[in-house]
């Protein structure tokens, strides 16, 4: 562990509390007069031994209004959720016919909302101001729980930031290679160029990081609106009348569930999002979340399924299956089908800014897990870290590996995109509703028929992401 090999050696036991000595990542804490075994004794770590942080404001909430700032974090959580997977997206929901995705479409609003929702609203539950997930989880649960929770949310979230790393540097060099003609740069230095791009707008702050991601996220729905509209004369309405059996029809409902929960997943950025929220606006963070979320889930609604029913429309069983057995876009099919170069170009440009925008929001993520299981493990041996040595390390951590993955690009990163997908569905369905039923914070949202609909789609969604990784 990172935690051992760079902690050394602990003080006395006999000096004031909240005092620290040591330099470098790790700063030794000095205890209180309480004996280590009392402190072991406490079933969560309390917030009064950490002076620094603020406690939640007891301010009465507020009407609130929109400002520009939600805007950004709307388009924010939207290319978070929207990967380089919109491209083939359509192929992939599209084989369960119109009828089951229509379906799957009523149930995946309230999916999305509710459930995101619900996760925000546990950060918020801290009463630490400046609280994360991995505090609000060791909070609430235990320092043993919360330290499990932490380490899975973690391994939920990294290995999608290293699949983007590989996304990134293989959308780029194709370009390079198909649409520009040339001779594209060592794969080395081409990945660790854009790496190190990516990771300087995150390291720039987060207004630079909305700033980015707007510029990205906008093209990226203007296209997607455009190609939905371009498509719609060539709709064949024959897909209306393929009725499935009663059978079929459930079947397919609840093995097309994950696939669209995925492809509207944001709750890696949910963390830093609530954080954010609360600090901007105190007691009214749970309402300016909700209101947030909601224009979120409604663009995703929108946007993307305009998108995925205008492509479906224009395609016929069999040509789902050609697709899926050449493993293409649906843009390059389109592109193909209509003899039209200028679609073709597009699906490049849609990657990138979908791969981008989406790297941003998961690295977010992947970074407070980190952070997570580092402060945690040092105040297990007694240790404060310095936040600033702290903070160098994960972006030199995240810099590294996945520009050596992004090297390599190897096949095993998506069976183990396939594995995390049940903890992530777990941690955004189950978790909150979880606590919504054991935690004291928690207990004013009992009672609601949306915490039966989120628990039985959860539950849904994990057992078919189960079945479609053992059949």
């Amino acid at each position: 562990m990172v935690v051992a090999g760079l902690a050394g050696h602990r003080q006395p036991t006999c000096q004031r509390q909240g005092s620290t000595a040591g330099t470098g990542l790790f700063a030794r804490v000095l205890p209180t007069r309480r004996s280590v075994d009392e402190r072991k004794e406490t079933p969560t770590m309390t917030v009064e031994a950490e002076p620094a942080e603020k406690q939640q404001p007891t301010t009465t909430p507020g009407p609130v209004s929109w400002e520009h700032k939600d805007t950004l974090w709307s388009i924010s959580l939207f290319g978070t959720a929207v990967g380089a997977g919109i491209l083939f997206l359509p192929i992939s929901a599209g084989q369960s016919g119109f009828w089951p995705l229509l379906a799957v479409t009523i149930l995946i609003g309230p999916m999305v909302y509710l459930s995101h929702r619900a996760l925000a609203r546990f950060v918020l539950s801290s009463r630490v101001e400046t609280s994360d997930i991995t505090d609000v989880v060791e909070e609430h649960f235990g320092l043993v729980a919360g330290n499990l929770i932490t380490v899975l949310y973690f391994f939920a979230i990294y290995p999608i930031v290293l699949i983007y790393g590989v996304g990134i540097t293989n959308t780029v060099d194709s370009f390079i290679v198909n649409q520009m003609q040339f001779q594209p740069p060592p794969r080395w230095l081409l990945s660790l160029s854009l790496i190190l791009l990516m990771m300087s707008v995150m390291m720039a702050g987060e207004n630079i990081m909305l700033k980015v991601t707007e510029f990205l996220v906008y093209p990226l729905i203007l296209i997607l609106f455009g190609l939905s509209v371009y498509l719609i004369p060539r709709w064949n309405f024959g897909a209306l009348f393929e009725v499935p059996s009663a059978k079929d029809f459930v079947v397919t409902i609840w093995l097309t569930l994950p696939v669209l929960v995925f492809s509207f997943n944001h709750s890696p950025a949910i963390s830093s999002f609530a954080r954010l929220q609360r600090r901007d606006h105190g007691a009214n963070a749970v309402r300016k979340s909700d209101a947030i979320l909601g224009v979120t889930a409604s663009m995703l609604l929108v946007f993307v399924m305009f998108f995925v029913f205008s492509c479906i429309m224009c395609l016929t069983p069999e040509q789902f299956v050609a697709a899926k057995s050449q493993n293409i876009s649906v843009l390059s099919f389109f592109a193909n089908e209509f003899d039209n170069p200028v679609i073709s170009l597009l699906g490049p440009v849609v990657a990138f800014a979908a791969i981008v925008s989406s790297f941003f929001g998961h690295y977010l993520g992947a970074r407070e897990g980190m952070r997570g299981i580092i402060n945690q493990q040092a105040r297990n041996m007694g240790f404060e870290t310095d936040p600033k040595t702290l903070n160098i390390f994960i972006v030199l951590f995240f810099i590294l590996s996945v520009w050596i993955v992004a090297i390599f690009n190897p096949s095993i990163l998506g069976l183990i995109e396939a594995l995390i997908g049940p903890l992530i569905a777990a941690i955004l369905f189950l978790l909150p509703m979880y606590a919504i039923h054991k935690v004291p914070a928690m207990a004013k949202y009992k009672g609601h028929i949306s915490n039966v609909f989120v628990t039985a789609t959860g539950i849904a969604a994990v057992s078919a992401i189960f079945f479609q990784i053992l059949r």
